[in-house]
């Protein structure tokens, strides 16, 4: 056996050789999901979305019953109640901002601010909840961000938010401002684009370096440029298609000027091709981005998440992510949706399938070996108090 390994933090725990690889496999089927999700959808209907809660943790503990990793399934053990007590919570906060939103804009702004200061309490109590509520073999998940990391992570989104209160405050009449101030909500909205990457960065990393198995904790690796350069491959995907049509009409018409061949009917037709082209590039546009964003964000975010003793590889491919996406959205159309049960199964096997966990440490040495942390109890209590589950 070989020397020990430090981990994130942590106890050092025996490697056993050389790594071995853990495939992580989806069993689910789109028939046994179907008959889930059309219960759920009658139960939703009849109780006017009180039973949502219980219709998510059924969704979530068919999902993680059906991964397998290292041929052993996930469990979800979350208490419905908990979850509706969180979701009437945010129910009320965003009750209270609308309300607040009647009065003036200044109080519907500074209402906003109040429920966005809130969020990452929020966002740090849900990841403990849905960690302290997911086991593998038997031993229960955590996650130990803290709640100064998570205003930290949450830092870009406050910045422009600040300065639109400033600039606000500044103006006397805010049913119509002055063109300043228009001027000045139109740049923080463009700095608030330009500071996306950096945000989901943040939140990213506050994510991915406290997820944790007992005495095990990931680290995450992924660079800011590294979103960055993701971010301008996807806006270039958004961008360019919906300019090339435009762009070719106004060269076309500058062209027939030149030459004196441009009249009433050309222009009019030139403009029909470009609107056309338009449309035709923003159907392109649907269809290819959120696929290629998907696979590589996927990638990009699970490759570098792990630590000493394991690390997580992410394969999955945009061509077989597009054609799945384009097999889904024709099914769905020609069934008026009621494949989409299918479709999401089949989107969760591929997407899971994608990622293997290559580990330093046998499983059965690290069940053996590790403990569960003081604190956990703690940070589970913490994840109970609102119950909150908010999609990350």
């Amino acid at each position: 056996m070989s020397e020990p390994v430090l981990n994130h933090g942590t106890p050092t725990l025996p490697v056993d050789g050389s790594p071995t690889q853990l495939s992580i496999d989806f069993t689910g089927s789109g028939s046994e999901y179907f008959r889930i999700w059309i219960v759920n959808l009658l139960l939703l209907l009849v109780t006017f979305g009180i039973y949502y809660p219980w219709a998510k943790v059924r969704r979530l503990r068919y999902f993680y019953g059906n991964t397998v990793v290292g041929g052993e399934p996930l469990g979800f053990h979350a208490d419905p109640t908990k979850l509706l007590k969180g979701y009437l919570l945010v129910g009320l906060l965003f009750m209270l901002y609308s309300i607040a939103g009647q009065f003036s804009p200044i109080a519907g702004f500074v209402a906003f601010l109040i429920v966005a200061a809130l969020w990452p309490a929020l966002l740090k109590s849900s990841m403990q909840f849905r960690m302290a509520n997911t086991s593998w073999r038997g031993l229960r998940f955590a996650f130990r961000g803290s709640l100064g990391d998570a205003y930290r992570a949450v830092l870009p989104l406050f910045i422009p938010s600040l300065v639109i209160l400033g600039a606000l405050t500044q103006v006397s009449n805010p049913e119509k401002p002055p063109l300043w101030y228009v001027w000045t909500v139109g740049v923080v909205g463009l700095a608030s684009l330009a500071v996306l990457p950096w945000l989901l960065w943040n939140l990213k990393q506050y994510q991915h370096n406290h997820y944790a198995l007992a005495s095990l904790q990931t680290t995450f690796k992924a660079t800011l440029g590294s979103f960055y350069k993701l971010f301008l491959k996807v806006l270039g995907m958004m961008v360019l298609p919906l300019l090339l049509p435009v762009g070719l009409a106004a060269g076309a018409v500058y062209a027939m000027k030149t030459s004196g061949t441009l009249s009433r009917s050309s222009t009019g037709l030139i403009v029909m091709v470009a609107v056309l082209g338009f449309f035709a590039a923003m159907v392109t546009v649907m269809v290819l981005v959120k696929p290629y964003a998907t696979s590589r964000f996927q990638n990009l975010v699970w490759t570098r998440t792990g630590n000493v003793s394991l690390r997580f590889v992410s394969q999955l491919r945009f061509s077989s992510l597009l054609w799945l996406t384009l097999k889904n959205w024709l099914l769905m159309m020609l069934t008026l949706r009621l494949y989409w049960p299918f479709a999401a199964v089949a989107m969760a096997r591929m997407r899971l399938q994608a990622v293997t966990v290559k580990t330093r440490v046998n499983p059965d040495t690290l069940l053996s070996h590790v403990k569960p942390v003081e604190g956990d109890a703690a940070g589970e209590a913490g994840g109970d108090l609102f119950g909150l589950d908010i999609g990350f």
